[in-house]
């Protein structure tokens, strides 16, 4: 141990705070917080105790640490969750991917507040619903509140006249002034008592408007609130009455081989109204507490609601503390329990069971995605009689239309999978105006292979025997010495070095299934670039007629815009800012294409 290091440990205060342990390179490695500093921190390098392995592994790599001090354990909780959040350490117990978690945001800064998804939370008045797992579900949800209730979808309030939403009855316009505040408000709060799972509060309230404008003849309205009740009365119908009444989060915890998942049961007014998974990662040698606090703290600490009663499998050792923790968190009361029998023992566990479906769900796809890349490639090297799996895989494909443009595209499968990064095209110079497929592959191999680039494991020609032959001419003429086929375009035969008769793979197998999708990528990224290069090319001969515009400008414009449909489509203020452009030459662009578009018209 450092000298350094253990001067630190003989300064240990006994009070309450948070330690960060580092690596060599400064990196914080954990965060742990202690009622004591002291003990806690010094426990670690005790090698009389008994650690884990994860443990063991975690103070070999620490080579300093730091420490604050707080005023109570309960501090000490709220600053652990936060760096812990801010720094994702190593070897702490983490939600994975917790940063793209969705919430369903509510705008109630604004008069007429919006409703929509939103990955960032901020402090800004508005009201926030989630984290939640499943985006499509999510986006389903706003889907559906949108359906049952006429919300305003535009960004401003300024509009001359409603648009089509306003028409088909999707929306009440208040952005041309169509509705007032006080009755958009109270759609609002209904959309906020079903995103809180209150749904018979809902029906009430619809039912009172609704009988409240049936009195003041107010028929449309009335009407209106007819058809929003009878869509909610359909939404409460699917939900399952678990217990008499109130909001209670129920925990479930289950662990595999493929990983940690927990599971949590959303009881709002005594009904189920949805669930929520979430994989953790780093806790595979810990105890179910250890794991479940630490998802526990995670998850509340940005969760939008905090009911007031919090169901667990198991007590925790520090479950009074967590119960403050949320406390002040909700603003009121919060239990935290671990029910041993009876309806809440029943949620605990059928929770717990639905993350052990979700973890066996997990190993199944992760056994799928590994049948079909590392799989798939170990089976296409049997089937070509490769020695070995080739890790890295790359194809070739030639894109023109009668000689022009062409170009080629260099795709790269590694292990199975696609490596965007490593993806190459390229514009050949020799064979321009000359549809001749042969010459274009030559060219594009021996520029493929004349640096000192590390090679491939396999390389695909995309086409038949004439093809792979002029690939390979170049390719063994330079020393390359890579295993080379060539897939036949219509029949997905393949034609390999010095055999006459093509291997054809059987239909279902795992083999093929990886060559279609490695040619089909080969072939969309050359289309790709060839449409941009013919684009271009279109933009140049079109602007080659508009006055003050030369290879500068027609860049530029082609920078800025990117297609000849936006150039048409943009104000002269908007061509005037293409850098290199003047406001004479954008009218000139301008006019140009409106008197196109007359002689077309």
């Amino acid at each position: 141990m450092a000298s350094e290091l253990t001067e630190k440990l003989s300064h240990l205060p006994d009070k309450p705070g948070v330690y960060l342990m580092k690596d060599a390179n400064g990196r914080i490695i954990y965060v742990g917080k202690a009622v004591n500093l002291k003990n806690r921190v010094r426990s670690y390098f005790q090698s009389s105790r008994g650690h884990s392995p994860k443990t063991t592994a975690l103070v070999a790599r620490i080579a300093d640490l730091e420490f604050i001090v707080t005023g109570s354990e309960i501090e000490a909780l709220i600053l652990e969750c936060n760096l812990i959040k801010k720094h994702r350490p190593k070897y702490n117990i983490s939600l994975r991917d917790d940063k793209s978690f969705p919430y369903v945001k509510v705008t109630m800064n604004e008069p007429y507040p919006q409703v929509f998804v939103t990955r960032r939370v901020v402090k800004d008045g508005a009201r926030y619903f989630g984290p939640y797992t499943d985006a499509g579900a999510i986006h389903e949800t706003v889907a559906l509140l949108r359906r049952l209730f006429p919300l305003r979808t535009c960004r401003k309030l300024d509009a001359p006249r409603p648009c089509l939403q306003h028409h088909i009855k999707r929306c009440l316009a208040p952005c041309a002034g169509k509705v007032d505040e006080k009755t958009y408000g109270e759609m609002i709060r209904a959309v906020l008592l079903l995103l809180e799972g209150r749904s018979d509060d809902v029906v009430k309230e619809l039912k009172r408007r609704m009988a409240e404008a049936a009195a003041n003849l107010e028929f449309e309205r009335a009407a209106r609130l007819r058809d929003q009740l009878a869509s909610v009365e359909k939404v409460v119908e699917k939900q399952n009455i678990v217990t008499g009444a109130g909001d209670q989060d129920a925990v479930g915890l289950a662990r595999s081989a493929a990983g940690t998942c927990a599971q949590v049961f959303f009881i709002r007014s005594g009904k189920l109204v949805g669930r929520e998974h979430f994989l953790l990662t780093g806790g595979e040698d810990e105890e179910d507490a250890t794991a479940l606090a630490a998802f526990v703290k995670q998850y509340y600490s940005q969760a939008a609601f905090i009911p007031r009663e919090v169901l667990l499998p198991e007590p925790l050792p520090e479950q009074e503390l967590l119960a403050e923790w949320l406390s002040g968190l909700k603003g009121g009361r919060v239990r935290v329990e671990a029910p041993k029998r009876g309806t809440k023992r029943d949620l605990v566990t059928m929770a717990a069971d639905n993350a052990a479906v979700v973890l066996k769900e997990q190993a199944d796809r992760l056994a799928a995605d590994t049948r079909r890349t590392a799989g798939a490639v170990a089976e296409l090297a049997e089937y070509l009689g490769l020695p070995e799996p080739p890790g890295r895989i790359e194809c070739f494909d030639i894109s023109h239309i009668q000689g022009a443009e062409t170009v080629a595209s260099m795709v790269v499968f590694e292990d199975g999978a696609a490596n965007k990064d490593e993806y190459r095209r390229y514009k050949l110079k020799t064979v321009e105006g000359k549809p001749d497929d042969f010459a274009s592959m030559a060219e594009v191999i021996g520029r493929r292979f004349r640096g000192p680039e590390a090679l491939p494991g396999l390389v695909i020609i995309d086409g038949g025997k004439g093809q792979l032959s002029a690939a390979l001419a170049v390719a063994r003429e330079q020393g390359v010495d890579v295993p080379m086929v060539g897939l036949a375009k219509e029949f997905e035969h393949i034609f390999r070095e010095g055999e006459s008769e093509p291997l054809i793979l059987p239909r279902n197998s795992q083999a093929l299934f990886l060559v279609q999708r490695i040619r089909d990528e080969a072939h969309r990224f050359a289309i790709t670039y060839h449409r941009k290069l013919r684009a271009r090319r279109n933009l140049v001969s079109v602007l080659d007629h508009v006055p003050g515009i030369g290879p500068a400008r027609r860049k530029a414009l082609w920078e800025s815009f990117g297609s000849l449909a936006k150039i048409k489509a943009a104000t002269v203020e908007d061509l005037a800012a293409v850098p290199g452009m003047t406001r004479p030459a954008a009218e000139a662009v301008y006019a140009f294409f409106q008197r196109r578009e007359g002689k077309d018209g």
